[in-house]
């Protein structure tokens, strides 16, 4: 029986699986052990049942749309209210089927915690993998494991430790930490808000006392205080000359007095009043709270702005951005097209820079080509039309998550990792006098690029001493040339060929050439073109010199031997005795598929 002096506290569950591991049958039992349906809607349901000869399931409870009625599958994320004794729960019933992915990324953006439901029969499917991974890339740390239709197996244990250690080992693979497995029975009610007697060798907790166990997210009230601006409504009638700055609290408090900043723009006041819809007057809003609040010092907000306190931890504002995604569009996610992205409030037109890695969220195999596919996870970096504000997920995960739109349509998401600026800022701080800062000239790279039908690189050749690599390098230059591409030849030996090996300052002499010839290379990538370059034995240290200077995006490490003692990123390794055609053949390969050279653009025909 539920206490109805409950605390008054609110919580955000995701429920999660594949089709037909019985979600809804979990969650209807769930409403009706804590009396939380409308009163006579269980009687009504069972009714309906008795008429028309189908037997009762708690399934039924959930099933509000036409098309889940017809086809027995969850297609849209379904928001249910239960209480406990402890706080109210807002679970948001995901869809399992694959199809319907990306509207449980919809439905879990906000989750603080997540049950992820196992057939105990069918067993660790694709899906059951694919939802772990979201989860993880959503920064959902809480996740409850539920083995469910374990009457289907007459409650073996060993068949749930199996399943139990598989899905454990894939976890943390991902590196997720499911909170605790429970054996359950939805159809049935075994541990969901009873403890079974069918399972005497499982000693934990029910599904409902393990949810309120569970950290709320009134956690986050202690953090640096952060609302993404809704939007400014102003009022005329009677007098009335407020401007309210509308928005939800996404983590923290605000008072009035409190001087705050708006991020991207940097602008600042004082608040002024606390504003709440038809209610008392207040003089704090924590979050959770759909709050609003006049300023002293009237100032020009608009939606998108993201409300932060003075003195707390800033956010991260930026164009460019590294992050870890979910893809669940229809084309592949690629760079000849822009996308939206949208984090909170703000929603800002993006281009894909670079895919770092692509990782199948399956089999965890990984791959180095410049798209992502479809139902793949994936780390790339987007470069943003104007700066937004955020932070990073392991600072602040709500407001790092964010969704990408493609033709008007959700087709990805996943969370912010860095911020592309502060990685180059640090690089260079490490390499003071590298970088070159570039007031943009009357033609955009962009229209170099549409130009030239290429795309400016970088192409280290590099490796032990005498291995070739001066005669790929130039037939490598020759063959781009033939081809009509500006591309030009650098041998970096030349530069430290005069430097005495034994002396005390070579490592020195060598950095401050690299220097050199990193900002040389900066001008001419600036001008559009493919630059080849030999360097013997190249090192880490001296590629984040020329990074410092380079975006590392832009930069293509060819290594000709072996390399097995090396600890590079190397992008094309090269055998010793390989003919020249063929290293050509590799390397153009290379290029296309990072679309570093391409078609030229038909501008009567309009394509490329």
């Amino acid at each position: 029986m539920v206490n109805k002096n409950y605390v008054n506290e609110n919580m955000n569950i995701v429920i999660v699986g594949h089709v037909d591991h019985g979600k809804s049958t979990i969650i209807g039992k769930l409403l009706a052990d804590t009396n939380s349906l409308p009163v006579g809607k269980l009687e009504q349901v069972k009714e309906t049942c008795r008429r028309n000869s189908k037997p009762f399931e708690y399934a039924f409870l959930l099933d509000a749309l036409k098309d889940e009625q017809a086809q027995g599958i969850t297609i849209d994320s379904a928001r249910v209210f239960f209480k406990t004794d402890k706080r109210k729960y807002i679970i948001i019933d995901a869809p399992g089927h694959i199809e319907f992915l990306k509207n449980m990324v919809t439905g879990a953006a906000r989750a603080e915690a997540a049950l992820l439901v196992i057939d105990a029969k069918e067993g660790v499917m694709e899906n059951s993998k694919r939802h772990g991974y979201l989860l993880s890339m959503l920064g959902i740390k809480q996740v409850v494991v539920l083995v469910n239709k374990m009457d289907l197996i007459d409650y073996n244990q060993q068949r749930y430790d199996e399943i139990a250690a598989e899905y454990n080992r894939f976890l943390t693979e991902i590196g997720v930490k499911a909170d605790s497995f429970i054996p359950v029975s939805g159809f049935m009610g075994d541990n969901v808000a009873l403890a079974s007697d069918k399972m005497s060798w499982y000693e934990g907790k029910t599904v409902l006392e393990k949810l309120d166990l569970l950290k709320n997210k009134q956690d986050v009230e202690y953090q640096a205080f952060r609302m993404p601006v809704q939007g400014v409504y102003k009022f005329t009638a009677g007098g009335d000359d407020r401007r309210i700055v509308a928005g939800s609290v996404d983590s923290g408090k605000v008072k009035v007095g409190d001087e705050v900043i708006f991020y991207p723009s940097g602008k600042e006041s004082r608040v002024k009043t606390i504003e709440r819809f038809n209610a008392p007057e207040i003089d704090e809003d924590s979050v959770g709270s759909a709050s609003g609040f006049t300023l002293e010092e009237q100032i020009y907000i608009a939606r998108g702005e993201l409300a932060c306190k003075k003195g707390e931890t800033t956010p991260q504002v930026a164009k460019g951005i590294k992050t870890k995604l979910f893809w669940l569009g229809r084309e592949d996610l690629n760079n000849s097209r822009s996308y939206f992205i949208k984090i909170g409030t703000q929603k800002v037109r993006a281009y894909l820079e670079e895919v770092v890695t692509v990782l199948d969220a399956v089999t965890l195999s990984k791959n180095a080509r410049q798209s992502v596919k479809r139902h793949e996870v994936a780390e790339v970096i987007f470069r943003l039309e104007k700066a937004i504000a955020f932070d990073k997920a392991e600072s602040l995960k709500e407001n790092s998550r964010f969704v990408i739109v493609d033709n008007y349509e959700i087709s990805g998401g996943g969370i912010v990792v860095d911020s592309l600026e502060e990685e180059q800022r640090q690089l260079r701080e490490n390499n003071a006098g590298v970088y070159v800062n570039w007031l943009e000239s009357a033609v955009t790279k962009e229209e170099r690029a549409v130009r030239y039908a290429q795309r400016p690189a970088l192409i280290l050749v590099s490796g032990k001493k005498d291995l070739g690599q001066k005669a790929f390098a130039k037939y490598l230059e020759r063959g781009l040339f033939m081809e009509g591409r500006n591309t030009f030849y650098l041998d970096l030996g030349d530069a430290f060929q005069n430097i005495d090996t034994t002396a005390i300052n070579a490592t020195e002499k060598r950095n401050e050439n690299l220097r050199s010839f990193a900002k040389m290379s900066s001008v001419l990538l600036h001008a559009g073109n493919i630059v080849i370059v030999t360097v013997t034995d190249i090192r880490q240290e001296e590629l984040d010199t020329i990074a410092a200077a380079i975006h590392k995006q832009s930069v293509k490490l060819l290594w000709v031997g072996d390399a097995e003692a090396q600890d590079l990123h190397i992008d094309l390794l090269v055998k010793e005795h390989e003919t020249k055609e063929r290293v050509y053949s590799k390397v153009k390969k290379m290029l296309i598929d990072a679309q570093i050279i391409f078609q030229p653009y038909d501008f009567q025909r309009g394509s490329a």
